[in-house]
């Protein structure tokens, strides 16, 4: 099947056509990071108004680059949560005018689901295995047993991870997104310079928190002044960075030992961090693990991993129709009492 899919669940607008659910023939992107640099953050009104400026542009580039037409797309697929609503709408009512004009099947599909999925593109994996999903909205860790099965084995309890990156590069006066300025300054500092708290990490649960590991970094730089310049500066990012990097690789560690599964994948935009691929790395070579991480630019947001588990599900038959909504919030654990329910 040649699936069109479309993302715009936050500041992403994005398109792509992929055969058959592995052979990807466009994957544009555009990116807002511009738009909202110089809020330091999303802002929700903004990414919706942008999304709807481009998003026409950026679909007809991906049918260009994928050399294809819309006579020649057999099925839709449409990021439908979670996200910001705003957002997610501009995409949905684009599909859905798309399937309608064009009497086409459509899916919506989890956005998680497509990050925890498109290691595909790639190369296969067996299931069942153990997923680290890691951004600025999600930190979960889940066991995969299949296409549309998924169980939660343990969540943030406030801040994701992605999040806590980007909340102290800006109390570090540095520019978003500041997840990538962090990897990239850490890069020349010592991440034993300071004894950052690792939250969670020996509690016997497989949830996490970065909020306290954030607030530690916050006194670390009222009681030293300096902290934010020069070599400290490359010290601390790299302090903080090992500690939220034990956290992620020491849960999924335990949920590997707990589960006996020894095929871990690590996906979404956290997934791009230098160290964090490292020690990942590192653990897959002293447990034997079989480790999967997608290549940066499939663990950032983008519309072809939505074409993953969209051409499952519209190859099966498991079409969403043309009354679907957006679902700001939506665990991944649900979707299979809606798969039982035939959507």
């Amino acid at each position: 099947m040649l699936v069109l899919a479309i993302e715009s669940s936050c500041d992403e607008t994005a398109a792509a056509v992929v055969q058959d659910g592995r052979s990807v023939l466009s994957n544009v992107i555009f990116s807002q990071i511009a738009v909202h640099a110089e809020f330091g953050g999303v802002v929700p009104e903004i990414a919706s108004r942008k999304h709807l400026e481009v998003i026409v542009s950026v679909i007809e580039e991906a049918l260009q680059k994928g050399a294809v037409g819309l006579d020649d797309i057999e099925g839709v697929a449409v990021t439908q949560g979670p996200g910001l609503a705003g957002a997610l709408l501009v995409g949905i009512s684009t599909a859905k005018a798309m399937a309608y004009a064009r009497n086409l099947p459509l899916v919506g599909v989890n956005h998680i689901e497509g990050h925890l999925l498109a290691v595909f593109l790639e190369h296969p994996v067996e299931f069942p295995f153990i997923a680290l999903a890691v951004s600025g909205g999600h930190t979960h860790l889940y066991r995969v047993d299949g296409i549309g099965r998924y169980t939660t084995l343990g969540q943030t309890l406030d801040d994701a991870a992605g999040e806590a990156f980007d909340k102290v590069a800006k109390l570090l006066g540095l520019p978003y997104p500041g997840g990538a300025v962090i990897d990239r300054l850490a890069a020349t500092g010592d991440p034993a310079g300071m004894k950052f708290p690792r939250p969670l990490l020996h509690d016997g649960s497989f949830n996490f928190s970065f909020s306290g590991l954030k607030t530690a970094v916050l006194n670390h730089v009222q009681k030293n002044p300096t902290a934010r310049e020069g070599a400290s500066l490359n010290d601390l990012c790299a302090s903080f960075q090992a500690a939220a990097c034990e956290v992620l690789v020491g849960k999924t560690a335990a949920a590997v030992k707990t589960t006996g599964i020894k095929r871990v994948v690590v996906a979404g935009g956290v997934a791009c961090n230098s160290a964090l691929r490292r020690e990942m790395g590192r653990l897959a070579g002293e447990e034997n693990l079989e480790l999967h991480i997608p290549s940066p630019l499939l663990c950032a947001d983008n519309a072809a991993m939505l074409a993953v588990p969209g051409d499952h599900y519209l190859t099966n038959g498991l079409t969403s129709g043309l009354t679907i909504d957006a679902l700001p919030v939506w665990p991944l654990d649900s979707i299979a009492e809606r798969l039982r329910k035939k959507f």
